[in-house]
Parts: C-alpha cells; sequence; structure tokens
C-alpha cells in the first residue's frame, strides 16, 4: 500500500463513516429515550432510496399505500384505546394516522411524478416515508412500552422482518439506484472526489449539527433529554412518554429516509439492503454503550475506516471483520461496567 492508496481509502471510510454516524445517533437516541433497539432503521434507509427511485423510475411509489395500511392500522389503535378509556382519539393523533395517507395519496395519483425537480421528488419522499416512523411506534412498540427490553427487542426483530417482506413486495427484488445530487468532480491531489460525496459529508454534519442544537436549545429536545435521563421522573412533570416515543421515531426516520437518498446514488439500494447499513451503524452504537451520542460518532469513524482498509487487505472477509468488532467491545463493556437494574415503571 503506498500514500495514494490510503488517502483513497481513507476517503471512502470518511463517506461511510458520514452515514454511520447518522445512523448511530439515531439507534442511540431511540434507545436512550425508548429503551427499543431499533432493529428496523434500516428499512427507513430502503423505502427512502426505493421510494425516490420509483418517481424517478415514472411509477407511482407503492410507500404510499403502504402508509395508508399502517395508518389505517394506528389509527384503529388509537381509536380503541380512546374507546378503553371512556375519551375522544387526540385529532391530531388521527389526522396523522389517517386523514394525512388518504390526503397524500389522492394528492399523488394520477401526477407525472418523474417530471418533477429532483428536490420535489426528495421532498414527497420525505412526506410519504417519515410518517412511517411514528404509525410504527404507535401499533407495535408503544402497546409494549411497559415491558422488559428483551421483549421491546423481539418486537423489533419482528417489525424488522414484517417490514422486509412488505419492501419485497412493493419494490420487488430489483435493486434501484437514484440520480446523483451533484454531478461536479474535484481533483484534490491524487483524490478525485465526486460532489455527491461531498454532499453526504456536508448534509451528515448539517444534521449532526442540527440535533445537538434541537436537544439543547428546544422544548421537544428537552422532553427527549429528561425522559433519556429518568422516565419516571420526566412523566412526573407532566412529558407523555408516549410522546416521546412517536418524536425520536419521527427523527430516526427522517435519518434513515435521508440516509437512504445520500447512498442511492452511490450503491444499488435493495429491499434488504438497508439492514446490513443500519447494522453498522448498531456496531458503532454499541461503540458508545447506547449511551454516549460522542462516542458513538466516534465509533462510527473507526467503523467506517475499518470497513474500508479492510476492503482492501481482505475484502471478501470486511463485513466479517466490521461485524466481529462488535465482540471485544461487549467484552470490554461486560468487564468495566456495573450491574443495573432496569428501571422500574
Amino acid at each position: 500500500m503506498n500514500v495514494d492508496i490510503a488517502l483513497f481509502l481513507f476517503q471512502d471510510g470518511i463517506i461511510n463513516a458520514a452515514i454511520y454516524a447518522l445512523l448511530a445517533l439515531a439507534l442511540v437516541l431511540v434507545f436512550t429515550v425508548t429503551r427499543i433497539i431499533f432493529v428496523p432503521q434500516g428499512e427507513f434507509i430502503t423505502f427512502g432510496a426505493l421510494t425516490l427511485a420509483s418517481m424517478q423510475q415514472g411509477l407511482f411509489p407503492a410507500t404510499v399505500y403502504v402508509a395508508v395500511v399502517l395508518g389505517f392500522i394506528a389509527g384503529a389503535y388509537e381509536l380503541i384505546a380512546a374507546l378503553r378509556a371512556k375519551r375522544s382519539p387526540a385529532p391530531w393523533k388521527m389526522a396523522l394516522f389517517v386523514v394525512y395517507p388518504g390526503v397524500l395519496w389522492l394528492l399523488l395519483r394520477g401526477q407525472d411524478l418523474q417530471a418533477a425537480s429532483l428536490l420535489v421528488q426528495i421532498a414527497l419522499t420525505m412526506a410519504i416515508v417519515v410518517p412511517l416512523g411514528p404509525m410504527l411506534y404507535r401499533v407495535v412498540f408503544q402497546p409494549l412500552a411497559n415491558t422488559t427490553v428483551l421483549v421491546l427487542l423481539i418486537a423489533s426483530v419482528a417489525a424488522h422482518l414484517v417490514l422486509v417482506g412488505v419492501g419485497l413486495l412493493a419494490f420487488g427484488p430489483e435493486g434501484s439506484r437514484t440520480t446523483p445530487l451533484s454531478d461536479a468532480v474535484f481533483s484534490v491531489g491524487p483524490l478525485i472526489i465526486s460532489g455527491q460525496s461531498l454532499v453526504m459529508v456536508i448534509m451528515s454534519l448539517v444534521l449532526i449539527a442540527g440535533l445537538a442544537w434541537a436537544f439543547s436549545a428546544t422544548l421537544f429536545g428537552k422532553a427527549l433529554r429528561a425522559t433519556a435521563v429518568n422516565r419516571a421522573g420526566a412523566r412526573l412533570v407532566g412529558i407523555r412518554p408516549e410522546m416521546s416515543g412517536q418524536l425520536c421515531f419521527l427523527l430516526a426516520a427522517v435519518v434513515g429516509v435521508l440516509s437512504g437518498i445520500l447512498i442511492s446514488p452511490l450503491t444499488t439500494v435493495y429491499y434488504d439492503t438497508g439492514f446490513t447499513i443500519a447494522l453498522k451503524g448498531f456496531v458503532a452504537a454499541i461503540i458508545g454503550g447506547l449511551a454516549s451520542y460522542p462516542v458513538a460518532a466516534a465509533g462510527a469513524v473507526f467503523v467506517g475506516m475499518l470497513e474500508s482498509f479492510s476492503s482492501f487487505w481482505a475484502s471478501s472477509f470486511k463485513e466479517v471483520i466490521v461485524f466481529s468488532l462488535i465482540i471485544p467491545v461487549l467484552l470490554w463493556r461486560s468487564l468495566t461496567s456495573n450491574d443495573i437494574e432496569e428501571e422500574g415503571e
């Protein structure tokens, strides 16, 4: 290996790390607030990328139907819960779960989405896929909010398997790519840097900075931080756990969809591609103990570099090397951490 090759590998590692850092932060957020190991994070990558690809191919995005069905189920859950509690269902929840997907379907059917600009297609992709986050939380996780982490993990794996099947049904087995956000090419010494790569890194940094600002300066961000620190205490001061759960799932969906949009011009995305990508983000989150955002981000850089250099030295085993990293990390944490009882409800 010479210096030029090392620089190319370093560049690839940084590009990969930009996405893994976003996913790691989303996984840490969901776990600290809800105690859920969010296995379906990768499906939002897939749905975001393939929804955008469907529009660019002149097809009606099948995720609209997924939103309609999942929203109807979430609305039914909310209505049944309201009837049992002898109260009226929250209007904003019924609007999000039932009215919004129906209106979206009525507005988009028959439209030539292929002729729309790239920014409009991205905005529509976000509008279609991001609401699936709160819907998924309402249907799968909110009824189990007071159970153990193990039960939540089982539900998370089950949701992942169902969504993979839904992705296969909606998009088929063929992979797709999308139009790059930038066609520019820059030369820096021996490196050739594509505009798409720069967009990925810049967007990731902007989103990470935006999340950091939101957690420290906004009321909703402070509510999420309070719930993460002490759920019982947050409940006592009027922060509703279900609201916190839906909000962090909304943010996780935003991160997943944007990640899918950013990577889809560089790699072919299939219905099950997102799981592998999110799993590398999970390795980075584990390095951070599923608790520390800065350490998780640093772990993402390490995972990106390890994957990049492993592809040069042992390309056939790069996935094995990256995923095997979780073993020494878990061993080290098990030897250095104290036993902590799960917080009672």
